[in-house]
């Protein structure tokens, strides 16, 4: 019996049950393999006593609709970076990907599946230099990957931030306020552009973009007569003022080494009232909202795709890899192409066009 070990790292996203289904239901029509998950990412390989258990169709049925993953995910730690506490009582990290590979073997496991992000994939690339048998397949809700149309999971975030812009658009309107909403999308900005053209948000604000809060003052007060009206602003978690800094939290996490956004929208509307904008303003930030719940049917198909091409490129010895769609086909595509590149908004994305096109505002002026 062959085995196939799946994955799932970094943060949870909607899709991912149905990647693992997908793998699953694919893998069941090959009588001699098995499917196994690891938990919490690498951990469940790494911890002692281990801890694995075995995909089958039971297990999976009816799990495409659910959100977050069956085998539990982790942003911490990892084979390269696994936290240990030192004498003193700081934590440090020590690398332990020998190890993990060589009980990979001896678990008698052909091929992993690694679902992730970015920093999953580039942890993908160094396994398989090191001669592990490891396919990648694309999962962020930002959007971020270059090597791929579309990852899944960002459709249904994307919905959730358009449906929180249309529910403040009446409360906007009832009060005559400003309302700014915090999206994710870390250093891309993806997120908030979907949600600033299909909730017909006023102003949208862009890790790409530093805006110049004057001209985002400029835009709302466009938007007042006799201080009566409203305005709604989108901005991004990675959005920063022109000469500044993005807005981070501390993190005490053991293992933690993302940077921690937060605490934008905030800082937008200090801005704003330093610049002499004397309408009333609120903030809402969406956080984790968009990372859970029930996945849209385009991700569901999405992911149930990129699952069943993942199997196939284990049969056929694609490893190395990462599972990519480039409209309208899905493909594979090397390890290496797919982390050589971040995946940001250009001024020549034809939404951005038709962004500008209709108004909105990015805190920016075209010469």
């Amino acid at each position: 019996m062959k085995r196939v070990l799946v994955i799932t790292g970094g943060g949870d996203c909607p899709g991912l049950n149905a990647v693992i289904r997908a793998i699953v239901k694919r893998a069941s029509q090959e009588k001699e393999w098995e499917v196994i998950g690891s938990i919490q990412a690498f951990n469940g390989i790494l911890w002692e006593p281990t801890e694995i258990k075995v995909l089958d169709e039971k297990t999976v049925a009816g799990i495409h609709y659910r959100g977050g993953t069956i085998l539990e995910t982790t942003n911490k730690g990892g084979p390269y970076a696994w936290p240990v506490k030192n004498t003193d009582g700081t934590w440090g990290t020590v690398d332990r990907s020998e190890e993990m590979i060589r009980k990979i073997n001896y678990l008698g496991i052909n091929a992993v599946i690694n679902i992730g992000g970015d920093g999953s994939q580039q942890i993908s690339q160094q396994l398989f230099e090191q001669g592990l048998n490891v396919i990648g397949v694309p999962k962020t809700i930002d959007n971020d990957l270059s090597a791929t149309d579309a990852t899944f999971g960002f459709q249904t975030a994307v919905q959730v931030a358009t449906e929180a812009v249309d529910k403040l658009v009446t409360t906007a309107a009832s009060h005559n306020r400003i309302l700014i909403l915090e999206v994710m999308g870390r250093d891309a900005g993806w997120i908030a552009l979907h949600a600033a053209v299909a909730g017909g948000a006023d102003i949208c604000l862009l890790p790409e973009i530093p805006y110049d809060v004057n001209e985002v003052l400029e835009k709302i007060e466009e938007r007042f007569v006799k201080d009566r009206g409203f305005a709604i602003i989108v901005i991004a978690e990675g959005a920063k003022p022109k000469g500044g800094t993005v807005s981070e939290i501390d993190s005490k996490e053991v293992g933690y080494k993302n940077r921690r956004y937060g605490g934008v929208a905030a800082a937008l509307r200090e801005q704003l009232q330093d610049a002499g904008c004397k309408h009333d303003m609120r903030e809402t930030v969406l956080g984790h909202l968009q990372r859970g719940g029930i996945p849209v049917a385009y991700d569901r198909v999405l992911a149930t795709q990129y699952g069943t091409k993942a199997f196939e490129m284990v049969l056929d010895g694609e490893f190395g890899h990462m599972v990519s769609y480039r409209h309208p086909d899905i493909i594979s595509v090397p390890l290496k192409e797919a982390i050589m590149h971040y995946n940001t908004v250009q001024e020549e994305n034809y939404l951005m066009k038709a962004a500008r096109g209709i108004g909105i505002s990015f805190g920016d002026k075209l010469e």
